[in-house]
C-alpha cells in the first residue's frame, strides 16, 4: 500500500512539474534570462533552452554576422556533469542601417533557443540548474558591452515532454521560424566586380521576392551596405551582390553559405561556386533593390567628414614633424608680407592637394588591378624609400647652407613674390604628404577604408577632404595677419635659425634608411649610404659653383660634374632591384620586453582553438604611429608582465613590404594602412579593435578584459 501511495505522489509531482522560475537579470539595455521549452526534460533527450532578450527602445543587440560592425551575443554554458550545450539557432535577423553601414541584429524581444543534451543517467525525480553566461553587445548611438549570469532550474522527469507553461510555446514557435535547410540549389558566379548568387527549389515557386535578401553567415564576403539587385526566375531568383574583403585575397572563397529570406520565410543555403542555374532568372520585371543602407550621399558625407577631421589631426603625427620644419622656415620668412604669406598658403595647399589626389589615383588604379596595397603603399617600395631618404638628405644640405634653391631666407624680403617662393611652397605641400603617408591619425581609417571600396570619384573626393583638412592650419596661418604680426621679422636670426631646421631632415633621412634595412637587409642600406656620399659631394659642388657664379667666376664644369654625380647617386638606388631575401628576418625575435610571433591566419585560428588570448600588431617599419606605439606600450615591462599573467600571444603582422594576406585581413576591418591592433578573447567571438594611440595602461586593461570575458 505504501508504495501504491509513492507512485501516485511521483506521478502527481511529475504532472505539476515546471520549470523553476528564471531569475530575469537586468544588464543595462536588457532584461535578460533563460527560458525552457519543456515543463520538464526526460534521460537521453534533447530539449531547448533559450537566451530571452527584452532589449530596450532603440537599442539593438547582433546576429552570428554583425554585418559592417558589432559583435554577436555570446553564451557560455556550465552544465552538470554528462549535460551538454549545441550551438544557438538564430532567428532571421532584421538588417540595421547605420550611417553608411548595414547591421544584422534582432530588436524588442528576441529568443536564441540552444539545444540541450540530457546523459542517459540524469535520474527521475531530480532537479538540476543550468547556469549560463551571456554577453551582449548592445547598441543605439553608442556601444556597451554586457553581460548576465543566468541560471534556471529544469526537473527530470519520466514520460512525454509537455510545453513549459510561460515560454514553452514561444520557444517552440521560434525553432519552427528558424532558417533551415529545404532543398534548395544554389550556386554563384563572379562577373566583374558583381557576384551573381542564383537559387531555385519548390518553395520558392511563385513566392513574392520583393523584399528578398541573402545575410550570409561570414562577415567579409559581401559588402553589406551594397543593395541587393533581385531578378525573377521560372523556379526562383537571383540575386546581384558586393563582393566583400573575403574577394580581395588570393584564396577567394568558393562557398557562399547564409540565410535567404522571401517573403516571411527563411532558408539556408549552401552555394558553390560553378555554372548558374538559367531557372533561377530571367522573368519578371526589372531587377528590384532591397537592402539599401542610407544612399551614397550620406556614406560619402560621413566619410569626407571623418576626412577632413582626420587631415587636421595628421598635422600632429610625428611623421610630419620634420615638414614642419619647413612650413615654420617658409611662415617666419613671409610674416610680413600679407600678400606673398597668403600666396605661399595657397600655394602650399595646391601642393599638398595636388599630390594627395596623386597618390590616391595610383592607389585606386593599382586596386583596380588588383594590387593588394593601401595606404602609404609607395614606402612599401625599397627604391621609392631610399629615393625619399635621399631627397630628405638634399633638404637638409640645402637648410644647412651647402647650396642653395631659389631665393634664400636671408633675402627672402626683397623675392617674396618670385616664382621660386611659390614653387617652394608648393613642394613644400608636396613633401609634406609624402612623408605624411606613413601615419593614419585617429578617424582617417574609417574614412579610407569606405573610399578604397567606392567609385573613383567618390575615392577622391574623400582623399580631397583629407588634403584640405591637412593643409588647412598652414593655409588659415597664412591668412591670419594679426598672428602673422607677432612673429618676428627677417634678419639676420633667420641664417641660424634655417640651419637648425636641417636637423629635423637629416633625421628623416635617417630613419627612412632605417626602414630600408628593415626591407631589404644590409647591403640595400650600403647602397644607400654611397649613394647618400656621392650625392652630398654632389650638391657640395653645385653650392661651390654658385658661390663662384656670384663672384664673377665660371662655375660651369663644376656645376656639370656635380649634376652627373646627382644622377649617378640617384641611379644607384634605383637599379639593380632589392632582394627581399637579404632582408633580416627577426618575425621571431624577442627584441623588446615581450616576445612575439609572426602572424598569420592561420596561426590565429590555431590559438584561439587552444583558448588563449590573441593580440595582433598590424604594424610596418614605416609606419612612425606604429614605432611610437611599440616603444611607449608595448615594449614596456608592466605590459610584459600583463602579457605572461593573462597567457595572450602577441602576433606581430608587419606590412613593411607588400602582404596580400594582411591587406586582406586589414580590409576585412575597413581599414586602409596601418596601425591596426585586435585582441582576441579565448572564448571566441569578433575581435576588440584597440585605438591607434596606444598607452600601456589601455594594452594591459584590454588583455584583462579579453581573458576575463
Amino acid at each position: 500500500m505504501k508504495r501504491l501511495i509513492a507512485q501516485a505522489l511521483s506521478l502527481l509531482a511529475l504532472l505539476v512539474a515546471a520549470p523553476a522560475a528564471a531569475q530575469a537579470v537586468n544588464t543595462g539595455h536588457i532584461e535578460a534570462e533563460l527560458v525552457a521549452r519543456d515543463r520538464f526534460v526526460t534521460p537521453g533527450a534533447t530539449t531547448y533552452v533559450a537566451v530571452r532578450q527584452k532589449i530596450d527602445k532603440g537599442w539593438h543587440t547582433y546576429w552570428r554576422n554583425p554585418g559592417d560592425s558589432g559583435e554577436a551575443t555570446s553564451v557560455r554554458w556550465t552544465l552538470p556533469e554528462g549535460w551538454s550545450a549545441g550551438e544557438i539557432v538564430w532567428p532571421t535577423p532584421e538588417r540595421q542601417p547605420v550611417g553608411p553601414l548595414v547591421n544584422y541584429g534582432y530588436s524588442g524581444e528576441v529568443l536564441l533557443p540552444v539545444p540541450i543534451t540530457i546523459p542517459a543517467s540524469a535520474q527521475v525525480g531530480e532537479t538540476v540548474t543550468l547556469r549560463a553566461h551571456a554577453t551582449f553587445l548592445v547598441c543605439e548611438e553608442i556601444c556597451i558591452p554586457e553581460e548576465a549570469q543566468l541560471a534556471l532550474a529544469l526537473p527530470v522527469g519520466d514520460g512525454l515532454p509537455e510545453p513549459a507553461p510561460r515560454w514553452g510555446q514561444a520557444v517552440a514557435r521560434t525553432l519552427a521560424q528558424a532558417p533551415r535547410p529545404a532543398g534548395l540549389t544554389a550556386a554563384f558566379g563572379r562577373e566583374g566586380e558583381t557576384l551573381r548568387l542564383a537559387v531555385v527549389g519548390e518553395p520558392l515557386k511563385g513566392a513574392d521576392f520583393a523584399d528578398a535578401y541573402f545575410f550570409p553567415f561570414e562577415t567579409t564576403v559581401l559588402d553589406h551596405a551594397k543593395p541587393q539587385a533581385i531578378e525573377r526566375g521560372a523556379e526562383g531568383l537571383t540575386l546581384a551582390l558586393a563582393p566583400g574583403y573575403a574577394f580581395q585575397a588570393p584564396d577567394a572563397p568558393t562557398v557562399l553559405a547564409g540565410v535567404l529570406k522571401v517573403g516571411d520565410a527563411a532558408y539556408e543555403i549552401s552555394a558553390a561556386q560553378g555554372p548558374l542555374p538559367p531557372a533561377a532568372a530571367g522573368l519578371g520585371p526589372p531587377p528590384a533593390r532591397a537592402g539599401g543602407a542610407g544612399g551614397p550621399g550620406l556614406g560619402l558625407l560621413a566619410a569626407a567628414g571623418f576626412a577632413f577631421l582626420g587631415g587636421l589631426i595628421l598635422n600632429l603625427m610625428p611623421c610630419v614633424f620634420p615638414v614642419l620644419a619647413m612650413k615654420a622656415a617658409s611662415l617666419a620668412g613671409h610674416a610680413h608680407e600679407a600678400a606673398a604669406a597668403r600666396r605661399q598658403g595657397l600655394a602650399f595647399l595646391a601642393g599638398v592637394l595636388a599630390t594627395f589626389l596623386l597618390l590616391a589615383g595610383g592607389l585606386i588604379a593599382l586596386r583596380a588591378g588588383g594590387e593588394a596595397v593601401g595606404w602609404g603603399f609607395q614606402l612599401q617600395s625599397p627604391p621609392v624609400v631610399a629615393g625619399l631618404s635621399l631627397l630628405m638628405l638634399v633638404v637638409a644640405l640645402n637648410l644647412a647652407g651647402v647650396f642653395e634653391v631659389g631665393t634664400s631666407l636671408q633675402g627672402a624680403g626683397s623675392g617674396l613674390a618670385g616664382r621660386s617662393g611659390l614653387a617652394g611652397a608648393f613642394f613644400t605641400g608636396a613633401l609634406a604628404v609624402v612623408v605624411a603617408a606613413p601615419c593614419t591619425a585617429p578617424l582617417m581609417a574609417p574614412a579610407l577604408g569606405w573610399a578604397l571600396t567606392q567609385s573613383a570619384p567618390a575615392a577622391l573626393a574623400v582623399f580631397l577632404a583629407l588634403g584640405l583638412g591637412f593643409a588647412l592650419p598652414f593655409t588659415a596661418a597664412a591668412f591670419a595677419p594679426r598672428l602673422l604680426a607677432r612673429l618676428p621679422r627677417p634678419g639676420p636670426w633667420m641664417s641660424g635659425f634655417k640651419t637648425l631646421l636641417a636637423f629635423p631632415m637629416f633625421g628623416a633621412a635617417a630613419w627612412l634608411a632605417w626602414v630600408l634595412t628593415v626591407q631589404s637587409g644590409p647591403m640595400a642600406l650600403a647602397r644607400l649610404f654611397v649613394a647618400a656620399v656621392v650625392l652630398a659631394l654632389a650638391v657640395w659642388m653645385l653650392g661651390v659653383a654658385q658661390r663662384r657664379r656670384a663672384s664673377g667666376g665660371r662655375p660651369l664644369a663644376l656645376a656639370g660634374a656635380g649634376s652627373l654625380l646627382a644622377v649617378a647617386a640617384a641611379a644607384a638606388v634605383l637599379w639593380p632591384a632589392y632582394d627581399a631575401a637579404d632582408a633580416a628576418d627577426d618575425s621571431g625575435a624577442a627584441s623588446a620586453a615581450v616576445p612575439y610571433e609572426a602572424y598569420s591566419p592561420e596561426r590565429v585560428a590555431a590559438l584561439r582553438s587552444e583558448g588563449k588570448t590573441v593580440f595582433v600588431n598590424f604594424t610596418a617599419a614605416w609606419c612612425v604611429t606604429c614605432q611610437v606605439n611599440e616603444r611607449i606600450a608595448l615594449s614596456r615591462q608592466a605590459v610584459a608582465d600583463a602579457f605572461d599573467r593573462t597567457g595572450a600571444v602577441y602576433l606581430k603582422a608587419d606590412w613593411t613590404r607588400k602582404d596580400a594576406v594582411i591587406e586582406a585581413e586589414l580590409a576585412r576591418y575597413g581599414r586602409a594602412g596601418v596601425p591596426l591592433y585586435l585582441v582576441y578573447g579565448p572564448g571566441g567571438g569578433e575581435a576588440v579593435i584597440l585605438p591607434q594611440v596606444l598607452t600601456e595602461g589601455l594594452v594591459i586593461r584590454a588583455l584583462e578584459d579579453a581573458t576575463a570575458s
